[in-house]
C-alpha cells in the first residue's frame, strides 16, 4: 500500500468498495491505540515500513529477543536479510480425510505417489538435521497428519530430538480425539485444530464431508488432557461463515481456547476472489461491536497473528493478516513437503527436493548446503494479493499450511 494516493490505493484493493470498508474500520484502530490520530493512522496503513506502523499494528518485541544466542545455531537457516529461521513444518501425507473448499479444488488433486514420498526414516534424519542446526520448533501438518499410521512414533522420535523445544500439529480434529493420549506421551506439545464453522450443515458443506461433532470432541479433549491454549484456526470468507465471528469469540468466554481469524488466501483451485477477503480491520471491529474491554497483547517480532485478549474471557482472540498486513519481514518459518521439496515461502512457487539428493547418498554437510543456498534466495517479501492470485503455486493440501 506504500506511496499509492487514494485512487492508486483504491486499486491495489481491487475495488472502492473493499477500499471504504478498510477506511470504515480505522476508527476502531485508534479506539485500541488512543495516541494515534486517523491521519497517522492513514499514513502507517501506506506506509507500512514506518516505526509507527511496527510500533502500533504490530505490536511486536523487540528484534534482537531472535538473534542467536547459541553457537550451534547454522549459517544455513539465516537468509541474507537478517532473518533466522528456527521454525519447520512438515507435511507428513498429502491425503485428507475432508475436502475443505479453500484447501483441495472440487476436482480433487493428484497425489504423489507413495514411493516418492518421504518415509519416517528420511523425515526423522532431515528434522535432525534442522533441529541440530538451531530449528527449536516443528509443526506436523498435512494434508491431515493424523491419518499416518505411524503418526505417534514420528512425534516420539521428533521429541527426543535434542534442541527441539516445541512439538505442534496442525490437525482437522476429525480423528484426533482418540489419538491425542498416546500423541501426547509421544511428546506433542502444541495443538491447532481448523474449523471454519460452527454450523453443521455448513460445515458439511464447506469440507464436503460430515464431521463438526468430532471437531468439537476434540476441542474438548485436548482442553481436559491440559493443552492451554487449545487453538482454533478459521478462515473467514465473506458469504460464507463471516456472519459466525462473534459466535467463535463466544467459545473464548469459559475455555482456554486461542480462535485465530484466518483472511483467505489464494492458493491453487480454490476459486480465490478479493470479494471473499474479510479484512482483519473488518472482522477487529465486529468483535470490538460486540465484545467490551479488547485488549491488544504484545507479540513477538516472528508472531503470524495479531493478540488480544477480552476482559471476562478465559481464552484469547488472533488475526492472522496474510492478505492485508503481510509479516514477511519477521518470518521465521521454513516447509517440508511430504514429497521431500523444501520451501522457504509459502506463497513463492520456488522449490527444491530435498528427498533426491538424501537418496543419491549426499551426506549432512551437502544437504546443509542445499537448504542454506535456498534460505539466501528467500525474498524480502511475498508479491501482493492480487499479484498471488496470478501466480501459479500448489494447492494448500500439496503445501501443508
Amino acid at each position: 500500500m506504500r506511496r499509492h494516493g487514494l485512487e492508486s490505493y483504491k486499486r491495489l484493493l481491487g475495488s472502492s468498495k473493499l477500499y471504504n470498508s478498510v477506511q470504515e474500520h480505522t476508527v476502531r484502530f485508534c479506539s485500541i491505540f488512543p495516541s494515534v490520530n486517523n491521519s497517522e493512522y492513514a499514513r502507517a496503513t501506506r506506509y507500512p515500513q514506518t516505526s509507527l506502523w511496527r510500533t502500533y499494528a504490530t505490536c511486536s518485541a523487540d528484534l534482537s529477543e531472535s538473534l542467536p544466542k547459541d553457537d550451534h545455531v547454522h549459517d544455513m537457516l539465516i537468509d541474507s536479510f537478517g532473518r533466522l529461521h528456527t521454525y519447520l513444518r512438515i507435511s507428513l501425507t498429502e491425503r485428507c480425510n475432508l475436502q475443505c473448499q479453500y484447501c483441495m479444488p472440487a476436482e480433487g488433486v493428484e497425489l504423489t505417489p507413495k514411493d516418492h514420498l518421504l518415509s519416517t526414516e528420511e523425515i526423522i534424519r532431515l528434522s535432525s538435521l534442522f533441529v541440530g542446526s538451531g530449528v527449536d520448533k516443528i509443526r506436523l501438518t498435512g494434508g491431515e497428519p493424523t491419518i499416518r499410521k505411524d503418526i505417534e512414533e514420528i512425534c516420539l522420535q521428533l521429541s527426543n530430538l535434542k534442541g527441539l523445544k516445541t512439538l505442534a500439529i496442525t490437525t482437522n480434529g476429525i480423528v484426533l480425539a482418540k489419538k491425542l493420549p498416546k500423541l501426547k506421551e509421544s511428546g506433542l506439545t502444541s495443538i491447532n485444530i481448523s474449523l471454519d464453522t460452527l454450523v453443521p450443515a455448513k460445515f458439511e458443506f464447506m469440507t464436503r464431508r460430515k464431521g463438526l461433532e468430532k471437531v468439537m470432541e476434540s476441542i474438548d479433549a485436548a482442553i481436559q488432557l491440559g493443552y492451554n491454549p487449545v487453538k482454533v484456526n478459521c478462515v473467514v470468507m465473506r458469504g460464507l461463515n463471516d456472519d459466525e465471528i462473534c459466535d467463535f469469540v463466544e467459545l473464548t468466554r469459559e475455555k482456554p481456547i486461542n480462535v485465530r481469524f484466518i483472511e483467505f488466501m489464494p492458493f491453487d483451485g480454490n476459486v480465490w476472489n478479493v470479494k471473499k477477503l474479510v479484512p482483519y480491520a473488518e472482522m477487529l471491529d465486529k468483535v470490538m461491536q460486540r465484545f467490551g474491554g479488547v485488549k491488544r497483547l504484545k507479540d513477538h517480532h516472528t508472531e503470524t497473528a495479531k493478540n488480544f485478549m477480552i476482559d471476562g474471557h478465559c481464552g484469547t482472540v488472533s488475526f492472522i493478516t496474510s492478505m492485508t498486513e503481510h509479516f514477511c519481514s519477521g518470518c521465521n518459518r521454513l516447509r517440508l513437503l511430504a514429497d521431500g521439496n523444501f520451501k522457504v515461502c509459502l506463497f513463492g512457487p520456488s522449490e527444491v527436493s530435498l528427498r533426491d539428493p538424501l537418496r543419491s547418498g549426499v551426506d549432512d554437510d551437502g544437504l546443509k548446503e542445499i537448504i542454506g543456498a535456498a534460505v539466501k534466495r528467500k525474498k524480502a517479501a511475498h508479491a501482493g494479493m492480487f499479484d498471488l492470485a496470478k501466480t501459479a503455486n500448489r494447492p494448500m493440501i500439496h503445501i501443508g499450511g
